[in-house]
């Protein structure tokens, strides 16, 4: 796979537009996954989506070969979505008009009650409760916690995505893990 990648990349720098569609192929449902995942909005994540390949494609020059396309795609995703979420931050008033204006408040953002089709097969009662749990897990150990048990990444691939030593990834997936654990003990009894 990686030298498939490698030779990808060096199609696409060298402007061959089908070896770049390749690579956006080849992980288009991964990187919107990872931000579905991180910001729990669909457009949200399809705009990360489309802003990752956007500065992929940018910045091709600028890969460097010695690393795996994968770690270099995910840290550009990751930290859009996380810059995304700093930006959300200030607001903390769920009947708060939103920036745009136009009338609607965030509560306009909560997921419905009501889950499509599609949702309904995905996911269980208990995958539910665990994304909630997800969403409300501080932002330094959501990204390690959703990289690590979401998109199974090594505790090393992490530190390569997020730039920090693999003690920091360690830690930070343990203290999310005890966070997890105390916010979903209640529900489930102690079965964690």
């Amino acid at each position: 796979m990686n030298y498939v990648e490698a030779r990808l990349v060096r199609l696409a720098r060298n402007g061959d537009r089908q070896a770049f569609e390749e690579l956006v192929e080849m992980y288009k449902d991964k990187i919107y996954h990872l931000g579905y995942r991180m910001l729990n909005n669909s457009p949200e994540a399809e705009d990360v989506a489309q802003d990752t390949f956007l500065r992929v494609y940018m910045n091709l020059d600028r890969y460097d070969e010695n690393q795996k396309f994968s770690t270099w795609i995910y840290r550009i995703a990751t930290n859009l979505c996380i810059d995304r979420l700093r930006k959300r931050k200030p607001t903390y008033s769920l009947d708060a008009e939103m920036p745009e204006g136009d009338g609607t408040d965030w509560y306009s953002l909560l997921k419905s009650d009501q889950d499509t089709p599609e949702e309904e097969v995905v996911l269980s009662e208990t995958q539910d409760q665990i994304r909630g749990a997800i969403e409300t897990l501080p932002e330094k150990y959501k990204s390690v916690v959703v990289l690590r048990y979401l998109h199974d990444m090594s505790l090393q691939e992490i530190g390569d995505v997020l730039g920090m030593p693999v003690t920091t990834v360690k830690t930070r997936v343990h203290r999310g893990r005890e966070f997890l654990r105390k916010k979903l003990e209640p529900e489930f009894g102690g079965g964690i």
